[in-house]
């Protein structure tokens, strides 16, 4: 079956908390370039719905009209041979509340458009599924992904701590330091229990990991086999690391859980610039100064709060 068309467009949604936004947006413009305030975005890059924390689907777009007649005249060009197939009604829209589809209508409109496709409907384990949607006074229609939260099964770990990253924050974080991952090395090199390495490895990111702390080491590795992820993970000083990389997820120690000088903060990062192109510094203490002192450039920025414990997500190159 030939639908794709030679530069698919593909459209996005979005659901994240009011104190997530920042990073949301500074993940879309790792991915897009760009970012959407209204929970939907357009774009020619192709990204799995499952590898954003703050995504819930995605339509992969065939076709599109001014009206939903529009659609029904051009999906009856799908031909599924003996292949089963849905249609969903995408729930996100920009309608005014006076204009909402109800219900009953998106169910009756799902039944319409699957009248006019070649092809027996399966609603519980379909061949294909497709997606219809109104946004900006059009109907758009296309393959059809919902996200399967998988990191959701990654946020118990046998080891943790009240400080690490939360399971979302350093799935954001891996994404905007690798958001294209083939042929990119990453490293960690303050990895802590492997929050951030937990994440990426699940996405297919080539990543390794390192901390100066041994009984730190211990829960990484405990976290990494309990989820059946491999990679090395080294107990040392970023100071003796000889290879390079694309990119380093940087978690600065903080200041009021150790005994960190700005001195050591600053050889850090001088040592962040010399083993990577681009880094991705988190931090909870004001660090532009230091890091401009390390040689980097600073190209983008979010807060995220966990509590009332703020960190700062800075991109360098």
């Amino acid at each position: 079956m030939e639908m794709k068309k030679q530069a698919p467009l593909f459209i996005y949604t979005y659901g994240y908390r009011l104190e997530e936004s920042e990073l949301c947006h500074l993940e879309m413009r790792s991915f897009f370039g760009k970012q959407s305030d209204s929970g939907l975005l357009m774009s020619e890059t192709a990204v799995h719905p499952d590898r954003s924390p703050f995504m819930r689907e995605r339509l992969e777009l065939l076709y599109e009209g001014e009206r939903l007649e529009d659609i029904l005249e051009q999906v009856k060009q799908i031909e599924l041979a003996d292949s089963t197939f849905k249609v969903i009604f995408i729930k996100m829209s920009d309608l005014a509340p006076e204009d909402k589809i109800d219900f009953d209508d998106k169910r009756s409109i799902e039944r319409e458009i699957g009248i006019y496709i070649e092809g027996e409907a399966d609603v519980h384990n379909p061949d294909y599924t497709f997606g219809i949607l109104n946004w900006g006074g059009r109907w758009y229609f296309g393959n059809y992904i919902k996200s399967k939260a998988v990191w959701l099964t990654q946020m118990k770990k046998p080891r943790s701590y009240s400080i690490a990253l939360s399971t979302r924050v350093a799935r954001a974080v891996a994404n905007i330091a690798v958001p294209l991952p083939i042929g990119k090395t990453a490293i960690d090199p303050c990895c802590g229990i492997g929050t951030v390495l937990v994440e990426a490895l699940s996405m297919g990111i080539d990543i390794v990991g390192r901390d100066i702390n041994p009984f730190v080491i211990r829960g990484t590795l405990e976290n990494l086999t309990h989820f059946d992820f491999k990679t090395d993970v080294v107990c040392g000083d970023i100071a003796d690391i000889t290879s390079h990389y694309d990119t380093a997820i940087v978690d600065m120690p903080y200041n009021h859980f150790s005994s960190t000088t700005p001195e050591a903060q600053l050889s850090l990062l001088r040592n962040a610039r010399r083993i990577a192109s681009k880094a991705v510094i988190i931090t909870a203490d004001p660090m532009d100064e230091l890091i401009a002192g390390a040689g980097f450039t600073i190209s983008d920025r979010c807060t995220t709060r966990k509590g009332s414990f703020i960190r700062q997500i800075i991109v360098c190159s």
